[in-house]
């Protein structure tokens, strides 16, 4: 399950989606206007990002292929190897190496590229100007602004899954519940009654969670109906 995260802003209208085939292939389709969308000779591409105006490629090898905007140097993963999994932000992205450590490369204005200390990973998630990453043991460590609230993250336990939006950081722990820290302008963050939860998103403005029926809950904007999920069923 996933959400677009790309903060919302009157330059950000402009949007592209990537998918990844089951041969390893990938194909795009929206705003090309930096090459975001230059993905067709990409092969053996196991796992896709999308970042603002840039895209992300990880190959069964490790390695990593970038298209779009490098302005930051957000595509600068030429030299990444022994990759697991990957994340875009807006302006930076992040890999999480095969021995638990993270590499990051891009904008780190506000230190959300400050990831070399970090161990232990299992997943990472890249929001706007923040990054957010879920250990093996079940805690959670943040890095980027503080402003918002995004990082506060640091006394949580039994995470089984991490989201970074925008703004605000979500994680689904192994009780079902799902907790919720920084910017909730727009309700983003109001997912504290939320029970039975499988797995969570978060978007640059709202939450989703499906939970073990099927079906899909959300909270935060919806000016453009991104919450409007109440027919929606998810079946195996």
């Amino acid at each position: 399950m996933a959400a677009g995260n790309v903060h919302t802003a009157p330059n950000t209208g402009r949007s592209h989606t990537i998918g990844l085939r089951r041969n390893g292939t990938v194909l795009a389709t929206g705003w090309n206007g930096d090459g975001q969308g230059n993905v067709s000779a990409w092969q053996n591409i196991t796992a896709v990002a999308a970042g603002w105006r840039f895209s992300l490629g990880l190959r069964a090898d490790g390695t990593v292929v970038a298209a779009g905007r490098d302005a930051t140097g957000q595509r600068s993963v030429r030299n990444w190897c022994d990759i697991t999994s990957l994340s875009a932000g807006d302006w930076h992205s992040v890999g999480i190496r095969g021995d638990g450590t993270a590499v990051a490369v891009g904008n780190s204005r506000r230190g959300q590229c400050d990831v070399s200390d970090w161990s232990g990973l299992s997943s990472v998630s890249a929001g706007c100007l923040h990054t957010v990453a879920l250990r093996a043991d079940g805690s959670v460590v943040a890095t980027g602004e503080r402003g918002t609230g995004a990082c506060n993250v640091f006394n949580w336990e039994g995470a089984t899954a991490i989201s970074a939006g925008s703004h605000h950081t979500i994680a689904l722990f192994d009780d079902g519940t799902v907790r919720a820290a920084g910017n909730n302008d727009f309700g983003q963050c109001d997912v504290q009654d939320w029970m039975g939860v499988v797995d969570i998103a978060a978007g640059s403005l709202h939450t989703i969670g499906l939970l073990a029926d099927g079906t899909i809950v959300a909270t935060g904007s919806n000016r453009d109906g991104q919450c409007d999920v109440g027919g929606y069923e998810v079946r195996s």
